[in-house]
């Protein structure tokens, strides 16, 4: 099974109907269907839930979005390594760089993110959610 580290603006496109949402959450069902093992960095939740509040959704339904993605994704812990290894990155961006330094540590396969020129210098495979999907033939 594919191993897949999903980036934050993958999951407030689709939260949020976003950009590429339809490609977001396709990507996200895959994870749910368990056709693909889904990976999340333990920053991007407390990360989401701030980005949640910002646009006004309700606490109740804020939880219940969280509560979704524990329950369909691993969650890789930020441990002060991967930190300090981050800070060696080739990735210029501090956020990026732990995600692919975590990523790295748990061997996924590949990054999931709109953001492709921030992980250009990484040591990772990195897609939009349609290349992915393109792929995957979805």
């Amino acid at each position: 099974m594919k191993k897949v580290l999903i980036d934050i603006n993958i999951l407030i496109d689709m939260i949020t109907e976003r950009a590429d949402f339809h490609s977001a959450t396709a990507v996200f069902d895959l994870c749910a269907k368990r056709k693909i093992k889904g990976f999340v960095c333990s920053h991007e939740i407390t990360t989401l839930s701030y980005f949640l509040e910002s646009f006004s959704v309700a606490s109740g339904k804020a939880a219940n979005v969280i509560i979704g993605i524990l329950d369909t994704m691993t969650v890789l812990p930020a441990t002060e390594g991967i930190f300090r290894e981050a800070l060696l990155s080739p990735i210029m961006d501090f956020e990026d760089a732990v995600i692919e330094v975590s990523a790295i540590k748990e061997q996924v396969d590949c990054v999931v993110t709109r953001n492709i020129k921030d992980f250009k210098a990484g040591r990772i495979d990195c897609y939009t959610g349609a290349e992915f999907l393109s792929f995957q033939g979805s």
